[in-house]
């Protein structure tokens, strides 16, 4: 059967991670080597830089490039509408994989060929094809590190696995960015994607570390073995029916509509109020939130299976809405850079939380990477929709408008989860020895 949503001794206090891992032991479950964690650390850190390469520096670029900004504007659209479209169909090929690795090291040759185009030929025909094949494979890609993950680990020690995997992403972001700065001050915007291309070497070196033996098929698409006594349903029409799901979907729906918006009405807020030192300040607000993510993800991880799920995701809004509403009132440039702290607590918990819960939901049904592009999808939409609608309200009532309007969004989500979603933890031994297969 599956595990008991019921708190245990572990719940009540320190030691979570000791007692899951025991658990996990008792029931079967082998623990992964420390040669396959450590190459999963260092696949998240490299993937993350690779993926850097393709953020910002692409409109810089291509401005280099005589691009007119319709043209730029096109191809980043275009890339983005595949990386909507493409969340359910990537994580249904993840479920459908017989090999995780060998699917995300397809896709990581796949980017760094992507970037390879971009620095040799900046022609538009070349370009759009690469933006659309970066977006799709970063759409298995997503799916596919959550899934080596549970399949290393196992569902109760997930939590702090994924916090672990929030804080190299975080650390890969913040040293890729800094390298592919000085590479493209110093040398050229060209170079950025020529590193992003060398980077994919010890992306996949890293990936080859985890041994494919210890990652169990079963447990990456969330299936119980075939002698299980409750093999979960596989129906899926019986997952995306199920109501934790469809909450937590609308729930990050309304955090990506609460979010994506704050960043760019911040951005153009001081650069009007300080335009010398704007992009300094900017910057540190990039840097600010991950730093938060780096530091505090693991422990997010573990306080997820000691408090459970919903307290953390009350957290996460709670700080989303402060983070909003102190962008509406503080006036002091500098300051807004202290304000980005919450940006670092809701990043660190929805990093976290978001594979966490799916797994949770999709537990037993044999569909968790498919459940994955379901919640992915309501995470585009609600980023796509809170650009426009952020912008709109700010060109019409002006940026503190903006700002409590995106407050009351994250108010919203955090009034959904206390009086709508459910509890999703999952503890104790009951039904893991089924997990061992």
């Amino acid at each position: 059967m599956l595990l008991s949503r019921k708190p245990n001794h572990a719940d009540r206090g320190g030691g979570v991670e000791q007692d899951n891992v025991a658990v996990q032991a008792a029931a079967g479950i082998p623990a992964p080597s420390r040669q396959s964690l450590r190459g999963l650390d260092w696949f998240i850190f490299f993937l993350a830089d690779v993926q850097t390469g393709f953020g910002p520096f692409i409109a810089v670029y291509l401005t280099t490039q005589k691009w007119t900004q319709v043209e730029i504007g096109l191809v980043l659209s275009i890339g983005g509408i595949v990386a909507l479209i493409g969340q359910m169909p990537g994580g249904a090929i993840i479920d459908a994989a017989k090999s995780e690795r060998l699917v995300a090291a397809l896709a990581i040759a796949a980017i760094g060929a992507c970037a390879l185009a971009y620095a040799a030929m900046p022609i538009f025909p070349v370009v759009v094809t690469a933006a659309t094949l970066h977006a799709m494979a970063s759409c298995v890609l997503g799916p596919a590190i959550a899934a080596i993950s549970l399949g290393l680990v196992g569902p109760l020690a997930i939590g702090e696995r994924l916090g672990r995997n929030a804080r190299f992403a975080s650390l890969g972001n913040g040293v890729a960015a800094a390298v592919m700065g000085t590479a493209g001050y110093l040398l050229s915007s060209r170079s950025v994607f020529l590193v992003t291309f060398l980077l994919a070497i010890p992306t996949l070196i890293a990936l080859s570390r985890i041994r494919e033996n210890e990652v169990d098929i079963r447990r990456c698409h969330g299936e119980m073995p075939p002698e299980a006594a409750d093999r979960g349903d596989p129906n899926i029409w019986h997952l995306i029916r199920q109501r934790p799901l469809i909450v937590f979907a609308l729930s990050v729906l309304l955090l990506q509509l609460a979010n994506a918006a704050m960043m760019p009405l911040m951005a153009s807020a001081v650069t009007a109020r300080s335009s010398q030192w704007a992009t300094v300040l900017v910057a540190f607000c990039i840097v600010v939130p991950q730093a938060i993510v780096a530091l505090v993800s693991p422990t997010v991880g573990r306080k997820a299976q000691a408090w459970g799920r919903r307290p953390l995701l009350l957290i996460g809004f709670g700080a989303l809405a402060i983070r909003g509403l102190l962008f509406a009132t503080v006036r002091d440039p500098y300051l807004l850079v202290l304000v980005q702290v919450f940006d670092g607590i809701t990043a660190a918990v929805f990093a976290v939380m978001i594979p966490l819960i799916v797994a949770d939901v999709a537990f037993g049904s044999g569909h968790f990477n498919l459940a994955q592009g379901i919640v992915g999808t309501a995470m585009g939409i609600g980023a796509s929709l809170s650009t426009v609608l952020g912008g709109y309200v700010s060109d019409k009532f002006g940026n503190a408008t903006a700002f409590i309007g995106l407050s009351g969004v994250a108010a919203a989500g955090l009034l959904l989860i206390l009086f709508v979603m459910p509890e999703t933890r999952r503890t104790g031994l009951v039904g893991a020895k089924e997990l061992a297969g």
